[in-house]
C-alpha cells in the first residue's frame, strides 16, 4: 500500500529517503536506511578524493543489496574534487541513482545521464523544481524553511511549498522539512508528495555515527532549538542554536561579512565536534523537526513505527490498510 511513483522509480519498499548529511551519511548508516526499505544517500562532498568516494561506494555495496544513491553537491564550497570526477566514480561503480543539490545541474546533464541512472534533484523553490523537470530529471525533492541545512531565503513552509510544487510539476515530488513521524508522512502524502525525506529525525538513530551527546541533545530539544543563520546574506542555514550559531548571529547582527562568518562555520569544525561530542564546537545543521524527536531507535524500528502510525491514521480515516 506504500507503493508510489517514487518508490517504483527508486526501487525501494517504503517512501522514505534519508537526507544527505555531510560527515554522517557513511556506508553503515546509508546501508541501514536501505536495508530498512528506504533510500540512503552517500554525500560525495564528505570525501577528499575520488579514491575515498570509490571505497565508500564499495563498502555500501558490501552492506546492502538494495538501491542507494550518491549526492553530487554543486555548491562551489562543497566540492573537494571536481563534479566531473564525482560523476565519473559513481558511474564507474555502477551507482544507479544520483542526487544533485546546491546549484542547477544543467551544466552537467549530459555527463549525469551517460550511464542512464535515475536522477533526482533537491531544491527549495518551486521555480527550481520546474527547471529540474524541464532538464529531464526523474524526481525532485522540495524542502521548506523548517529543514535543517539550506532552505530558501523565501521562507516558505513545507505545508505551502509542497502542494504548490505538486501543482507545478508532473514528476514525482519528495517532501522534506518538519517531518519526523507517521503523522508527517501522511500529511506529506495528503499534500501530493510521493515520498518524504528525513534528516534530523534520522540523526537520532542507533546507526547514525553521531556522538551520544548530540543524540541526547536531539531528544531533549524543543521546536525552538534551531535558527536561521546568514539571512542577511540571503544564504540561510538552519542550525541548532549552540554557542557557535549564536556567535554567528551576533556577528551577523553587527554587519559582519561572509569572510568573517564562514571560518566559524567551517565544515571541518563541525566534523570534529561530531566526533568529540562537543555540542558548541562547530555549526550543527538541524531542522525544526528536532522538537518531535522523543527517543533513539534503530533505523528499521523507526521506519516500522512511522508506518504503524501512518496505518493507524489511515484506519481512522476509513481507508484501506
Amino acid at each position: 500500500m506504500w507503493k508510489t511513483r517514487a518508490t517504483e522509480t527508486l526501487g525501494i519498499q517504503v517512501p522514505i529517503v534519508g537526507g544527505t548529511m555531510q560527515w554522517l551519511s557513511r556506508a553503515p548508516f546509508v546501508a541501514a536506511i536501505c536495508n530498512a526499505g528506504g533510500l540512503g544517500i552517500l554525500p560525495s562532498a564528505s570525501f577528499s578524493s575520488k579514491e575515498e568516494l570509490r571505497d565508500e561506494i564499495r563498502r555500501t555495496q558490501d552492506l546492502t543489496d538494495n538501491p542507494f544513491a550518491v549526492n553530487i553537491n554543486l555548491f562551489p564550497m562543497m566540492r573537494p574534487f571536481s563534479v566531473e570526477e564525482m560523476i565519473e566514480v559513481a558511474h564507474a561503480e555502477g551507482v544507479k541513482i544520483l542526487e544533485t543539490s546546491g546549484r542547477s545541474p544543467e551544466p552537467h546533464m549530459d555527463r549525469l545521464k551517460e550511464k542512464g541512472p535515475v536522477l533526482m534533484h533537491k531544491c527549495a523553490r518551486v521555480r527550481d523544481a520546474g527547471k529540474a523537470e524541464a532538464l529531464g530529471l526523474d524526481l525532485v525533492t522540495i524542502v521548506g524553511t523548517e529543514c535543517g541545512g539550506h532552505p530558501s531565503a523565501e521562507g516558505v513552509t513545507t505545508m505551502v511549498l509542497l502542494p504548490k510544487t505538486v501543482e507545478t510539476v508532473r514528476i514525482p515530488v519528495l517532501a522534506g522539512g518538519g517531518i519526523a513521524d507517521g503523522r508527517g508522512l501522511m500529511a506529506a502524502l495528503a499534500l501530493g508528495a510521493e515520498g518524504i525525506v528525513l534528516g534530523t529525525r534520522l540523526m537520532a538513530t542507533e546507526e547514525c555515527p553521531l556522538h551520544p551527546a548530540f543524540k541526547a541533545a536531539l531528544v531533549e530539544a524543543d521546536v525552538t532549538a534551531t535558527g536561521l543563520l546568514l539571512m542577511s546574506h540571503k544564504a540561510p542555514i538552519r542550525a541548532y542554536l549552540n554557542a557557535t550559531a549564536r556567535e554567528v548571529l551576533e556577528l551577523e547582527a553587527k554587519g559582519a561579512g561572509l569572510g568573517d562568518l564562514l571560518p566559524k562555520m567551517a565544515g571541518v569544525r563541525g566534523r570534529e565536534a561530531y566526533e568529540k561530542g562537543d555540542l558548541d564546537g562547530g555549526l550543527w545543521p538541524c531542522g525544526q523537526a528536532v522538537g518531535l524527536v522523543k527517543k533513539i531507535l534503530p533505523v528499521r524500528e523507526l521506519f516500522q513505527e512511522m508506518l504503524h502510525e501512518a496505518h493507524e491514521i489511515r484506519r481512522r480515516w476509513g481507508l484501506p490498510t
